[in-house]
């Protein structure tokens, strides 16, 4: 009974060699039809999976390599004898070396205009099945998933992977299989008629590692990033490797850059400014909507410029050379920015320990709009905004009205608010932050704080809470600071109170019909 290898393959990259290498030690090469031609023009003597099976490809190749003369040959154990006794009567040879890549479904649905049914023909049946079999019999069988498998497999030939190889190598598969079946759900769940109206039913979180990190949080910590098939992370242009604090703060600055739907009724000019955010352990510290990306840099800079030293910025805009040379007063962490003149690159590369990263235009509002997850008592937290529910409303309660200005720095403060850690409070004048205090345990004491920051800024500033003032004191706080306009949700069983003290300190008070809690 001669030994035997399968392939089967959309990416074809090392499969002439490794082939060539198996071939040589007396291995016979069965491979389906598109792999078989591949390997025969490199003159590799491979047979046709048809001379195993007796059967052609049907229906269109979907069916190919499902038959028991594949499968008992990838799955018989070789020390039963039983096992070995069916395998002879029937003319099995054992296959010892599976190769096999899947149909390329993601990058079938990563491109423009894929229909549901060119998708649907990229599903693998039998090469995942293929994979989870060879994975199975590991203590026989070597099933190679990725190209980058092979210089391992072909350095250890001579001798054999050991079983510790091909356990680790099993692994893989399965991995790769796992993260297919849920590229497949993902697509099928979000395409065509079929939307679903809640929260998956099994959260499918199989995503592939993209980048191994020195270490986590702490230097003790081991620490990686797993991103989605199809997704990309920020195109990194000049600096040292990304850490993992580095990739939070990447993320909290880049989703400060999308603005909240709240503009129409309220009338905010949010959208006719560029925006530029700083933001410290993920907290802004900075953050500044004005009519250039240099003038933009400046003033979230000069807003908290001790908490902006070591920190992330990213703008909406094209950063130009009058931009950099104001960031480079400042030592930063990265510097992130749809598109960068060539000028401002020159500046910033100056700075051999900042990361220059360009990200797309389109990052942050899909940021925003992505489920979140996060791990919590050894499982998964997920949340994503309902659009089924209640739009946001906001309504005037004191006698004092917000003057324009005011209205638009409401709006703003009220869409910076939303990324500061609870109890986060944001103190906001002429489009710039003026004091953010986040994460205390009473509101008035991070009214308190924020005005302190603030300063002498804070005179004739608004102010957003992220949460309800539980009774008076912090809005009286917020007007000892000098703040003239007040946000805040409504829901205390205390808001009359509340109301009441406004319009005895003469300020306008909002309350919006939501909260923006982040914990």
């Amino acid at each position: 009974m001669h030994k035997a290898a399968l392939f089967s393959l959309s990416e074809k990259s090392g499969a002439v060699e490794l082939a060539r290498a198996l071939e040589a030690l007396g291995t016979v090469i069965y491979a389906t039809g598109g792999t078989r031609a591949y390997l025969e023009q490199a003159s590799v003597a491979a047979r046709d999976v048809e001379d195993l099976t007796g059967f052609p490809p049907l229906f269109d190749g979907r069916v190919k390599t499902l038959h028991p003369k594949v499968f008992g040959g990838i799955l018989a154990d070789r020390r039963n004898e039983a096992h070995a006794a069916q395998a002879e009567k029937y003319h099995l040879p054992f296959i010892d070396t599976v190769v096999v890549n899947l149909y390329p479904f993601e990058a079938t649905i990563a491109r423009t205009g894929t229909t549901l049914e060119e998708a649907i023909e990229q599903i693998d049946i039998g090469g995942v099945s293929l994979l989870r079999a060879a994975a199975k019999n590991f203590k026989d069988v070597t099933v190679l998933s990725d190209p980058a498998q092979y210089g391992e497999f072909l350095r250890a030939l001579p001798e054999g992977l050991d079983v510790t190889a091909r356990r680790r190598l099993a692994v893989a598969a399965y991995e790769r299989t796992a993260e297919y079946d849920a590229a497949i759900g993902h697509y099928l769940a979000e395409e065509g008629e079929f939307l679903p109206s809640e929260l998956p039913g099994s959260l499918l979180l199989t995503l592939p590692l993209a980048q191994r990190l020195r270490y986590g949080e702490n230097p003790w910590s081991r620490a990686a990033f797993y991103l989605a098939q199809g997704e990309q992370l920020p195109v990194q242009l000049w600096g040292k490797a990304l850490s993992y604090n580095n990739l939070l703060d990447l993320d909290a600055v880049l989703r400060l850059l999308a603005r909240a739907p709240l503009g129409a009724q309220i009338g905010s000019r949010a959208q006719e400014f560029i925006r530029a955010a700083i933001v410290k352990h993920t907290v802004p510290c900075g953050v500044a909507q004005r009519s250039t990306v240099a003038k933009a840099v400046r003033d979230a800079l000069e807003a908290d410029p001790v908490s902006a030293f070591g920190g992330v910025v990213a703008v909406d805009g094209k950063l130009d050379a009058d931009a950099a040379a104001a960031l480079g007063e400042y030592f930063l962490e990265i510097v992130a920015a749809p598109e960068f003149e060539a000028g401002a690159l020159a500046i910033l590369e100056k700075k051999k320990n900042l990361r220059v990263m360009r990200f797309g235009s389109s990052a942050p509002e899909r940021l925003r709009g992505e489920l979140r997850v996060r791990s919590a008592l050894g499982g998964i937290l997920a949340e994503e905004d309902d659009p089924g529910g209640p739009a946001e409303q906001w309504r005037v309660v004191s006698k004092k009205q917000p003057q324009p200005q005011e209205w638009h720095d409401l709006a703003f403060a009220w869409d910076v608010v939303r990324h500061v850690k609870s109890n986060g409070v944001v103190i906001a004048k002429e489009g710039v932050t003026r004091g953010i205090c986040a994460g205390q345990t009473n509101r008035v004491s991070a009214v308190r704080i924020a005005g302190v920051r603030a300063a002498a800024t804070a005179q004739g500033a608004v102010l957003a809470s992220d949460g309800f003032f539980p009774f008076p004191d912090g809005l009286e706080e917020a007007v000892r600071a000098g703040c003239t306009a007040i946000i805040a949700p409504e829901g205390s069983v205390r808001d009359a109170e509340v109301i009441g003290a406004a319009d005895a300190l003469g300020v306008a008070l909002v309350f919006s019909t939501h909260r923006y809690f982040l914990h």
